[in-house]
């Protein structure tokens, strides 16, 4: 299983409009460079690091969000940082990953909140409720760019590109998705 990456997108700040940018460094521990969540600001900044520093959406999933909904909607309006094609995102909660050459970890699936609906104006939060993404944490840096390869790996390959093993192995967050 593998996709790609169809879009970037970083805000500078809170609540600031989301910003499409054709690469980024990944910065293990922080996100994207200039990145709201890496550099310490974010409507979240307050949730576990690990949880808030790459987010990904399907463009298929975004698609559907639009045509349920009877909004036009860009990837860029569900305010995620990764757009992707042909990747299962859900399978990779838990799971290593690589996003070009560089190492993510699946932290937990990213239902949307009443916080997108005020930023866009749009009923988003039931449609997006299901196909909202995951959110990742960074272990390798380097660049990401559209285009890019996106596909699980195990524990072993995970290993030798420096993710931590054993009880320091992170765990992902089961989060409910709204009904």
């Amino acid at each position: 299983m593998t996709g790609s990456v169809l879009e970037i997108w970083t805000a500078p700040a809170a609540a600031a409009p989301m910003v499409r940018r054709p690469a980024v460094a990944a910065l293990p521990g922080s996100g994207l460079a200039g990145d709201r969540y890496a550099l310490g600001g974010g409507t979240w900044a307050g949730y576990p690091a690990q949880e808030k520093q790459v987010t990904l959406i399907d463009a298929d999933d975004v698609a559907e969000v639009a045509r349920v909904a009877g909004v036009e909607l860009s990837p860029g309006q569900t305010r995620r940082n990764v757009v992707t094609r042909g990747i299962d995102l859900p399978a990779l909660v838990g799971r290593w990953f690589l996003v070009g050459d560089v190492l993510l970890f699946g932290t937990k699936r990213c239902p949307p909140c009443a916080h997108l609906e005020r930023l866009t104006g749009m009923r988003l939060v039931k449609p997006l409720a299901p196909r909202g993404g995951i959110n990742a944490a960074v272990f390798t840096g380097g660049t990401v760019a559209e285009g890019d390869a996106v596909r699980p790996v195990d524990d072993a390959e995970a290993a030798r590109r420096g993710a931590p093993t054993g009880a320091d192995r992170p765990v992902p967050r089961v989060v409910p998705l709204p009904t």
